[in-house]
């Protein structure tokens, strides 16, 4: 698991590079139970074979259970271990997002995550639906839920919550954008103790109003399932229904462009201004997405097997959430927001770092190489850009190369 780890933080390095890394100067404490070849070369001297095929069975017959137990658990950890002081302490928030990722083309991934297909025909690459949820302050990743996104079987992002929303803390609050702005998301996460902020589309939040929306509307509201809603949830009871407040205010978006009206259905109690400012950080877990999908190469993955593939996802976040780790740490000494660090600059000293403190041989040794990385992590803080960024321009595309001719 370590391992799978590893290569994710090296960039999806190769099964070869993560071999070699495990063979150099590793102490004695790193192998507890050490198997007879590992012996030989401890007590004999005789070389270790650098060769990939028992690594690459080994990954394989990992039971996928440990895998998850094992992401659940340093998620579990780590959100105890950095819990945040004050008032903000009691209560959590998470951020939802979907996205998708590309899965290597063999028979068994193409039967379990059917390719896309347009009117020119089949796509050739797999490809899943991912359901993620980032907490707020921190970033730590709880582990994600995915399906297939094509085909007969095709799942929603709605339906992945459904699936995986036990996963988050207690009296974890649940915020989404107007994808996730439905009665059976609401219904769902307050029958399991969540509080929702939810952005509602513009007719669904007038459909909820009675009225036609304007700037300053704060009433409480009962959220009852449409037609729809029972057509697609038939076990929803009769009585069904969610008790909250639906806020509508003018915004003017960052970008410059038009102000709008956004409307929110929330079950919280604070105040409409705090409210604004919570669901004003949604971006934030578009960043974490690019994050797992740039740093950590997670937009393609390379198995050939849809249980190798969990064992991707699951060690890709555990090794997401163990950087978020750190990074945390150098905040609380800092006293600055984690999200004022940069993730990339943080893996790469983590990177630097992590083989040193692996290799150390007593526990002082360990320690100093540590308060170094640590050191070289207070220095990777986000700039703080005093001008204005220049306008973003979209790139034209290129000519395509005509189709050969039969």
């Amino acid at each position: 698991m370590w391992l799978l780890m590893w290569q994710r933080l090296q960039g999806a390095a190769p099964l070869e590079a993560a071999v070699l890394d495990l063979l150099q100067e590793l102490p004695a404490c790193f192998w507890p139970h050490p198997c007879k070849r590992v012996q030989q070369w401890q007590q004999h001297g005789q070389p270790v074979s650098g060769n990939t095929a028992a690594y690459n069975q080994a990954r394989q017959r990992l039971p996928l259970p440990v895998v998850e137990q094992s992401c659940d658990r340093i998620f579990g950890q780590l959100m105890a271990r950095m819990a945040p002081s004050g008032a903000s302490a009691s209560r959590r928030a998470f951020f939802l997002d979907g996205s998708s990722m590309r899965l290597a083309h063999s028979p068994a991934l193409t039967s379990r995550f059917p390719p896309g297909s347009n009117q020119h025909g089949h796509s050739h690459w797999p490809v899943i639906r991912v359901l993620v949820a980032h907490e707020l302050q921190t970033g730590l990743a709880m582990r994600p839920q995915w399906g297939p996104m094509y085909g007969s079987e095709a799942v929603s992002e709605q339906r992945l919550l459904e699936a995986g929303i036990d996963r988050l803390p207690t009296d974890a609050v649940v915020i989404g954008d107007s994808n996730f702005g439905v009665f059976s998301v609401a219904w769902t996460a307050t029958q399991k103790g969540h509080p929702v902020l939810l952005r509602l589309t513009s007719a669904r939040a007038k459909r909820l109003a009675g009225e036609a929306l304007q700037d300053g509307i704060d009433r409480p509201v009962v959220w009852k399932p449409s037609r729809e809603d029972r057509r697609s949830h038939p076990d929803l009871p009769p009585e069904a229904c969610v008790r909250g407040r639906l806020i509508v205010r003018l915004v003017q978006p960052n970008d410059g462009q038009q102000p709008f009206l956004l409307a929110l259905f929330l079950t919280l109690p604070e105040a409409a201004a705090e409210v604004l400012l919570l669901y004003g950080q949604r971006w934030n877990v578009e960043t974490d997405l690019r994050t797992l999908k740039s740093q950590l190469r997670m937009e393609q993955l390379g198995c050939a097997t849809p249980e190798m593939a969990a064992k991707e996802i699951e060690m890709g976040i555990a090794a997401y959430n163990l950087v978020r780790a750190v990074i945390c740490l150098a905040a609380q000494q800092s006293g600055l927001p984690p999200r004022h660090y940069s993730f990339t600059r943080a893996a790469r000293i983590v990177e630097s770092f992590a083989p040193k403190i692996a290799s150390a041989i007593s526990g002082p040794e360990a320690q100093q190489h540590f308060d170094r990385m640590m050191y070289f992590l207070q220095q990777a803080k986000l700039p703080r850009r005093k001008r204005k960024p220049y306008p973003r321009s979209v790139w034209g595309k290129g000519e395509t190369f005509p189709k050969r001719k039969n």
